[in-house]
C-alpha cells in the first residue's frame, strides 16, 4: 500500500494524520474486499484552491470539504494502474471550520473527510437517498472504531 500526503497549504501539523489515514485504508480494503496493493494520494489544500478546483472540473465556483478524482472511472487500456486509485484534495480551512460545526476533534473530520474521499475513488456516490445511505453506513463501519466522534 502507498499512501502519499502532499500539503499545498500554509497549515502545519496534518502530516501527522498519516497513520490514521493508512489505518482507513486498510480497513477500507477488508471491508470492501478490495485485492492488490493500493495507491492513494492526499492533497492538502485551502479554501482559496480547492474553490479553483471545484470550478474548473465541476463548474462550481465555491469552496468545498473535500474533492476526490479516480484515476481510471472504469476498466480500461489503464488496467495497469488498477492498484492507483486516485487522488483526494482535502480542504483544511473546511476541516477547522466542520470539526468546531459538528463539536468534533480535527482529527476526526480529517479522517472522516479522508473516508468519504475514499469512499468516492472507489465508486460510491450520494446523488440520491439510496446511494447516500450506502455511503453514510460504509463510513461509520470504516471509521467509528478507528477515530471516535470524541477523539
Amino acid at each position: 500500500m502507498a499512501l502519499n500526503i502532499y500539503n499545498q497549504s500554509s497549515y502545519r501539523g496534518y502530516l501527522k494524520y498519516k497513520k490514521d489515514f493508512v489505518a482507513i485504508l486498510d480497513k477500507t480494503k477488508s471491508v470492501l474486499g478490495l485485492k492488490g496493493r493500493l495507491a492513494v494520494s492526499v492533497i492538502l489544500v485551502d479554501d482559496k484552491e480547492i474553490q479553483e478546483i471545484n470550478r474548473s472540473y465541476r463548474n462550481i465556483d465555491r469552496p468545498t470539504d473535500v474533492i476526490s478524482f479516480a484515476l481510471a472511472d472504469e476498466q480500461s487500456e489503464f488496467d495497469y494502474f488498477a492498484e492507483e486509485l486516485g487522488d483526494i484534495f482535502i480542504n483544511l480551512d473546511a476541516v477547522k471550520r466542520q470539526a468546531e460545526d459538528y463539536g468534533h476533534s480535527e482529527r476526526r473530520e480529517i479522517c472522516f473527510l479522508f473516508t468519504h474521499g475514499l469512499l468516492h475513488l472507489n465508486g460510491f456516490d450520494h446523488q440520491n437517498k439510496k446511494d447516500e445511505e450506502r455511503m453514510i453506513h460504509y463510513q461509520k463501519v470504516i471509521l467509528d472504531d478507528l477515530v471516535s466522534r470524541n477523539d
